[in-house]
């Protein structure tokens, strides 16, 4: 997997990428990214990027000019990108935006399908459309809030792809994690087994491999029915009868279960 990251600043790229199990996965070339700087295919003798707004209002607007430019090259395409010769790749190049689809699991899923990924960042009050239109073939957002630069977002989206392709991570981690189902993981724990007079649940503790699978399946649909209810509605019509089961009994246990409050009188 090749990823390509369009920004104009390229040396926020480098701790995130070469550090902890990213690093280690492109050392042994599981896969591959790379930042390009945009501001090399900048205007003029100081490399413009940004324009004032047609129309007026705050803040400044990337510029096509540079951007189509830095693609081009990245891509090797052959002609220049014009209405006569649109983007016509099998792959996402993805524009990062606050107005983009809400970036997700079931998206990374689909993103690490993907041999080659290009992920656009922006700067400045937003894009000239031509860039988003022409230049792209997907906006994501990471969330509903705004921060200075996509380039965040990029780091976001490729550590979440490139942990899913094959090597990355241990055999079985991906498939137990929160938001794969989509549930929440369930709780871990590691020694000591009594910490302050707070103790590990005795059957993680039992050697019970089958016990232990199904605790750990009920206390995932637990707390994710305590803290995301929106997503057990959605994996609910899935449950097979035996599952079911064990949510109605979480149910019950969550409704006999007394308060916060009266816990702690």
């Amino acid at each position: 997997m090749q990823f390509d990251i369009l920004t104009l600043f390229p040396e926020m790229f480098e701790a995130t990428l070469s550090a902890s199990i990213l690093g280690r996965a492109q050392a042994q070339g599981l896969f591959a990214a790379k930042a390009h700087n945009i501001r090399d295919w900048g205007l003029g003798r100081h490399k413009q990027v940004d324009d004032y707004p047609y129309g007026g209002g705050a803040g400044m607007v990337f510029r096509p000019e540079p951007l189509f430019a830095c693609l081009e090259a990245v891509l090797e395409l052959p002609e220049p990108l014009s209405s006569e010769n649109p983007l016509t790749v099998d792959f996402p190049v993805i524009l990062l935006s606050p107005q983009g689809e809400r970036f997700n699991q079931q998206i990374a899923q689909e993103l690490a399908n993907h041999s080659r990924i290009v992920l656009v960042c922006g700067h400045y009050e937003g894009f000239d459309e031509r860039i988003a239109r022409y230049a792209t073939n997907r906006e994501l957002s990471i969330g509903d809030y705004v921060l200075t630069g996509g380039e965040l977002a990029a780091m976001v989206i490729v550590d979440a792809v490139a942990r899913l392709k094959p090597g990355v991570l241990a055999e079985e981690s991906p498939h137990e994690e929160s938001h794969t189902r989509p549930l929440l993981e369930y709780p871990h724990y590691t020694r000591p087994a009594e910490f302050r007079g707070w103790k590990v649940p005795d059957m993680l503790v039992s050697g019970h491999h089958a016990k232990v699978a199904e605790w750990r399946f009920k206390e995932s649909l637990r707390r994710t029915l305590q803290r995301r209810p929106d997503l057990l509605a959605q994996v609910e019509p899935e449950l097979d009868k035996k599952e079911r089961k064990l949510l109605a009994h979480v149910r019950q246990e969550e409704t006999e279960r007394p308060s916060l409050s009266q816990e702690n009188s």
